[in-house]
């Protein structure tokens, strides 16, 4: 709700008065507002599905609409006037406030109770033990070398795609449309990725996500014009649905599904954004000295390289907990 205000009146005057008090400043804000909001509120939707019986991916799919709606004036309205963007933002917050204020929490509850599902929540010696556990490291190694390296990849991917525009503005421009499309063929991936994540476990799932972002990230360094960018920028549509739905289902047939919140915020979201700071310096640097399209070649490669490793690294899904899941979820559904 104050992203707004923050944005016009704080952090744009002191970006230009005092840069760094401006950047720990914004990483604060960012990181609760933002980073933190988005792993609970996934861990939470994943958690009400299983009490409710739907799927992470159909009830996901919304906010990528949501992401699509936005994006798709956020292009224009950039160049008119950025503060229209954080105004939006901040009426946004209103509507989401509004919407968690009518939540009843006690039907979870209650749907839980029935599917004896209700665990005791966990403390702080079960959150201790994960680390002692290989299967976890193991886990945490795919998200450092796949999804960690791909998300600092796709942080200055706007400024690559507007460079092989014309114009700056023109790139803004056909880069929020482009956005708006991918997001509203993600939104159809999320519908579709629990039936291909089901279909070929959720170990494959993970493998199969890895494999589309290195060629989007390699295919990216070869790109020569706008039209091939364009189609590699589509990729994220295919790669996002299946990465998150295999998370989920991998979590679920691996460790204890009490902790299963817990074990997606520390090895997706913590290790990833730890991971993806301490790399942002070095990859930033990479960029200025040998440019975008070389260092988009390398960092595919590695992406490339820790998929192939993940093979052997991760752990197989049971197949009989996986069916288990997959018809208590239609049980649920029906």
């Amino acid at each position: 709700m104050l992203m707004g205000p923050f944005f016009i009146y704080i952090y744009g005057p002191l970006l230009h008065s005092d840069f760094y008090l401006a950047a720990v400043l914004g990483s604060i804000i960012f990181a609760i507002a933002f980073t933190a909001g988005i792993g609970v509120l996934e861990t939470y939707i994943e958690r009400a599905g299983r009490a409710v019986g739907f799927e992470f991916g159909a009830a996901r799919m919304w906010g990528s609409l949501g992401w699509a709606l936005a994006t798709f004036f956020s292009g224009s309205l950039l160049n008119i006037n950025p503060d229209y963007n954080f105004w939006l933002s901040s009426l946004s917050g209103i509507a989401f406030l509004v919407i968690v204020f009518c939540i009843d929490t006690n039907i979870l509850v209650n749907n839980m109770s029935k599917l004896k599902t209700v665990t005791s929540p966990p403390k702080i010696e079960d959150v201790i033990g994960l680390f002692k556990l290989t299967e976890f490291w193991k886990f945490v190694v795919f998200i450092l070398g796949v999804s960690c390296i791909y998300s600092v990849y796709d942080q200055q991917f706007p400024i690559y795609f507007s460079s092989l525009f014309p114009t700056e503005a023109e790139g803004n421009v056909i880069y929020g449309y482009l956005n708006s499309f991918q997001v509203f063929l993600e939104a159809g991936g999320m519908f579709l990725a629990p039936f291909i994540v089901n279909k070929i476990g959720a170990k494959n799932g993970l493998i199969l996500s890895g494999l589309v972002m290195a060629i989007r990230i390699i295919g990216s360094g070869y790109a020569d014009g706008y039209i091939f960018i364009s189609a590699m920028k589509l990729l994220h549509a295919v790669e996002l649905p299946i990465l998150l739905v295999a998370i989920f289902k991998y979590i679920s047939l691996n460790f204890e599904q009490r902790l299963s919140s817990t074990i997606y915020l520390i090895a997706f979201m913590v290790f990833s954004q730890v991971g993806a700071s301490i790399l942002s310096t070095g990859i930033g640097s990479l960029y200025d000295s040998i440019g975008f399209s070389a260092s988009y070649k390398i960092l595919g490669s590695i992406v490339a390289a820790f998929t192939f490793i993940s093979i052997f690294l991760l752990r197989d899904s049971d197949e009989k907990g996986e069916k288990m899941a997959s018809n208590n979820s239609l049980e649920r559904s029906v």
